[in-house]
């Protein structure tokens, strides 16, 4: 099947002496963003817990847990060091450990990590790099929330969409702080999209639902209220969708929030 990104026109030049930095950026969304902001002239830097994938190849990798004080400490002091700073920062690390069951199924420990992982990389990535951008007088940021900020599953995931809602609100305030100061700060909100990871639990699901993958698929969107275009997004359109506001074409756009789900969100 050809990809959403085979059909878009990419100009080389667009990001021309751009640094960026990606996290979350050998899997997923994070991965294709990486691989359009490169094919748009950027140096760009990247961070993962688990060590670079075989073949893929970014300017600068740094393994490291920016879910710990100390992992954003290590990539921020590598970046410094390669790059001398960012121009451009998204930060898409994110996800759920969190057991189901409700609220009562969620000790403290669990709350701490799901606020760990969700909502502090950002913040402390946006403490230690702004100042940069603020002293050079331009930079992006783009934080990467989740429609569940809006849509919560309560029995699944309740501590994940709270601290979602907090990164939205977080980026809102930024963005009054920083905006006079040349630094766009805008957020993507993804609804369901069709990762590796998401590919891997539409088979297990199918395995254990004994139907094939399109049924578990199907019953993937049923369970989020349905998806009006018909399928879950593709990583290579939040890829797109993050190029674009990260671009002049984007100047205006400040203190926004794009969802990219297909119509999920049954609200205006």
């Amino acid at each position: 099947m050809m990809s959403a990104a085979s059909s878009f026109a990419v100009d080389p030049r667009e990001f021309a002496g751009k640094r960026a930095l990606v996290t979350g950026g050998t899997k997923g969304m994070g991965e294709a963003i990486v691989r359009r902001l490169a094919a748009g002239g950027a140096t760009v830097a990247t961070t993962a817990r688990s060590p670079l994938p075989e073949g893929q190849r970014p300017d600068l990798f740094v393994q490291a847990d920016i879910a710990t004080a100390g992992g954003v400490d290590a990539v921020v002091a590598e970046v410094m060091t390669q790059m001398g700073g960012v121009d451009l920062l998204v930060n898409v690390v994110g996800g759920s450990s969190a057991p189901g069951g409700g609220f009562a199924a969620l000790t403290d420990r669990e709350w701490q990590a799901e606020f760990d992982m969700n909502l502090y990389p950002a913040v402390r990535l946006d403490r230690a790099l702004l100042p940069g951008m603020i002293r050079q007088g331009y930079g992006v940021v783009i934080h990467v929330s989740s429609i569940q900020r809006r849509l919560p599953l309560p029995e699944a995931t309740l501590a994940y969409a709270a601290a979602k809602a907090a990164l939205t609100t977080y980026s809102k305030g930024l963005s009054k702080e920083v905006g006079p100061k040349g630094v766009r700060v805008n957020t993507i909100s993804p609804g369901f999209i069709e990762t590796t990871a998401a590919t891997a639990l539409i088979r297990r699901l199918a395995e254990q639902q004994g139907t094939d993958e399109h049924g578990a698929r199907e019953g993937l969107m049923r369970s989020l209220g349905g998806i009006p275009i018909g399928r879950p997004g593709r990583p290579e359109e939040v890829a797109e969708l993050a190029a674009f506001l990260l671009s002049d074409r984007a100047a205006s756009i400040h203190g926004a929030e794009y969802a990219i789900d297909g119509g999920t969100v049954p609200a205006v």
